[in-house]
């Protein structure tokens, strides 16, 4: 089994702002995370949130001890959350399975112990999207299937951004310590995600961008209000989000995007609006 974990460290806003896209890409952008019969890990020093990609084609891959938490098991002082975007598979822990199909997910617990993931055809393998932060306190573990899901419905044709957020990992659907975590969908015609913009100072982001033709790309917008970047993303590539950047993106086809946060609290709306006048 191939276990690969990259450290992000923080970039802060007058270095983003000085960086070109390669640089911004080194310090922000995801690419590899769903390789076939691998784990691949990045640990963001953006409050200690890993985010993953497993992709089991074969024997049963595994989390348990991962050095860069200091821990001898992954989920000692953690709790995770994953979401499969590919074939079935099934997710092992605390002596239990779960059966996950296409954008079914799974919140884990606090000390839980090793995580083990499996495909039920190797051919068409699950993508499992996974998801951790630090934890001080024990939340059961719950299979979250769609229909759990809280969902929010937002903007109109007109905005190009009519979309429903699908909260999974959320305190109206199940407990956390601190992560929450969604899935948002768009109605065709609508390609833009979160705009007009907001930052949210009190915790970080991260979007996973899926469901996207190859040829289909997302222009993610970033950095402070008055001093915006952007990077051009693919199908399956994540992008990270501090607390004071903006997070917001515009698809050239359909997509989808997972979105996860970790920080101070548990509120969903907590945000700090911008207006569009703002922006520069």
């Amino acid at each position: 089994m191939t276990l690969s974990v990259s450290v992000r460290q923080v970039v802060g806003p007058e270095d983003a702002a000085r960086r070109n896209t390669q640089g911004l890409r080194d310090g922000f952008v995801i690419e590899t995370l769903f390789q076939p019969g691998e784990v691949n890990l990045t640990y963001s020093h953006l409050d200690r949130m890993i985010i993953g990609g497993v992709v089991p084609t074969g024997e049963r891959l595994t989390i348990d001890h991962v050095a860069e938490t200091g821990t001898d098991q992954f989920l000692e002082r953690r709790e995770a959350a994953t979401i499969n975007i590919g074939g079935a598979g099934t997710v092992s822990v605390g002596g239990k399975d779960y059966a996950l199909g296409f954008q079914e997910g799974v919140y884990i617990g606090l000390g839980e112990g090793a995580i083990g993931f499996t495909s039920n055809d190797p051919a068409e393998p699950a993508l499992f999207y996974v998801l951790s932060a630090p934890a001080h306190r024990t939340c059961p573990t719950v299979h979250i299937t769609r229909d759990m899901a809280k969902k929010v419905h937002l903007g109109s044709a007109e905005e190009s951004n009519h979309r429903t957020i699908n909260q999974y990992v959320h305190p109206d659907v199940c407990e956390s310590c601190q992560l929450l975590v969604g899935l948002t969908m768009f109605e065709p015609g609508s390609v833009w995600n979160t705009m007009p913009a907001h930052v949210h100072d009190r915790r970080m982001e991260v979007y996973l961008y899926f469901g996207m033709q190859e040829a289909t790309r997302v222009f993610h917008f970033m950095g402070e209000p008055s001093e915006t970047r952007h990077v051009v993303l693919k199908n399956h590539e994540a992008v990270l989000s501090p607390g004071w950047s903006i997070h917001s993106g515009a698809g050239t086809g359909r997509y989808a995007f997972i979105w996860a946060m970790a920080g101070d609290n548990m509120s969903f709306t907590d945000m700090d609006k911008v207006p569009m006048e703002a922006l520069r």
